[in-house]
């Protein structure tokens, strides 16, 4: 399911049960995620659930990066699946220019989750972000 593909369906469900159970779905649909990944390292700071991201870069000019995460809760693992249909496979440049927030808005998130699940669900923005910026090219050091 493309991007919008996803927002014409959560516009389409009218009750926020089917489009839990939708998210639900989502994440059940993940790739499996290795347990040797399950680490401190790979753990999304910020995230009351757990939540583990890894990145494959793929080389190219510019490089493309393809995310696997999980989570130990049900909901979030369906907000990890919009997150790598949005970034997954993307370059530097086009995760960077991606409106996150504006499909957090468009798929109605931001009226239905608890601060907590949108603050995760920006920690998990914020680290896809800044993997990005490392193998973007354009990150610069800070003192």
């Amino acid at each position: 399911m493309e991007l919008q593909d996803l927002v014409d369906t959560f516009e389409f469900l009218d009750d926020w049960e089917d489009r839990y159970r939708l998210l639900i779905d989502m994440g059940r649909e993940l790739p499996e995620f290795p347990d040797d990944a399950r680490t401190e390292y790979n753990r999304v700071d910020g995230c009351t659930s757990n939540v583990w991201l890894i990145t494959e870069v793929e080389d190219g000019n510019p490089p493309r990066l393809h995310f696997r995460a999980d989570s130990d809760a049900f909901i979030v693992k369906g907000l990890v699946a919009i997150l790598l249909k949005a970034y997954s496979g993307r370059t530097p440049q086009e995760i960077r220019d991606t409106d996150i927030e504006g499909l957090f808005n468009r798929l109605g998130l931001s009226k239905q989750l608890t601060p907590n699940r949108r603050d995760g669900f920006f920690a998990m923005v914020k680290r896809i972000h800044g993997l990005a910026e490392q193998h973007g090219g354009t990150a610069t050091a800070q003192a």
